[in-house]
């Protein structure tokens, strides 16, 4: 059974989501596998060291105080991504998470990775899987360049082709209509665009076929279903009809 599977705005290691974060390594202990959670920092990968210290504190500090072992893998290139005492520790862990950054980097480094086989192995087997702003852009077919919105998207890691996800939608796109979002990020007729606000997220239950909406704020449907505005405990059935 493919375990939860959580989309986040922002906000991760917070004590705002803690409690959130919590629920998904129980999701992971329910279906057999142990109380830790792994920290993924790759997207963060070409920051200063400072920075990539400040994440794994900030890690480490919310898995003290949920109670949990916490592993923080330093996969920063392609080449720590092949790197078999990493691999290895992917295994029968409850929680995978992929913080925040860049997703170019992010998809770069674990696209057709033994990791990333890993990591999809252990989802597959009922580990959850969390990715925050860039490690939720990540798991689309396709990551848009909010940067340089000419430049084609490029190829995400392909979990959830139909999905493409807007993280700290209430930030970067409050002075921005919906309607210019949908075009601005040239997203195909086929997919289903969503913006995730901050401190906010969307998670499929292990077991369950709909996804529901936990946080503070808010999670917009802008295209590929009816347009809609989903608040803490709604639920939504992320799949195109054909």
């Amino acid at each position: 059974m493919n375990g939860s599977l959580a989309l986040i705005g922002s906000g991760e290691y917070l004590p705002a989501m803690a409690q959130f974060e919590g629920s998904l390594i129980a999701d992971g202990v329910k279906n057999g596998k142990e109380a830790r959670y792994l920290q993924i920092p790759t997207a963060a990968g070409r920051e200063s060291a400072d920075r990539l210290e400040y994440w794994r504190s900030l890690g480490q500090r919310q898995a003290d105080a949920l109670g949990v072992e916490c592993t923080y893998l330093p996969i920063y290139t392609r080449e720590d991504a092949f790197n078999q005492e990493y691999v290895d520790a992917v295994a029968n862990s409850a929680l995978m998470y992929m913080s925040g950054g860049d997703p170019h980097h992010l998809a770069e480094t674990l696209i057709d990775t033994p990791l990333w086989s890993a990591m999809i192995e252990n989802w597959n087997t009922g580990a959850s899987l969390a990715g925050c702003s860039a490690g939720a852009m990540v798991l689309s077919s396709q990551i848009p360049n909010f940067r340089l919105l000419k430049k084609s998207p490029t190829a995400g890691l392909n979990l959830l082709p139909e999905i493409r996800v807007i993280p700290h939608f209430n930030k970067f796109f409050k002075w921005i209509p919906e309607s210019a979002a949908k075009v601005l990020l040239h997203v195909p007729d086929d997919s289903i665009l969503i913006g995730v606000d901050e401190l906010t997220a969307i998670v499929k239950r292990s077991g369950d076929t709909h996804w529901v909406v936990v946080g503070e704020a808010k999670v917009h449907v802008l295209k590929g279903l009816p347009d809609q505005q989903l608040h803490d405990g709604q639920q939504i059935n992320l799949s195109i009809t054909k």
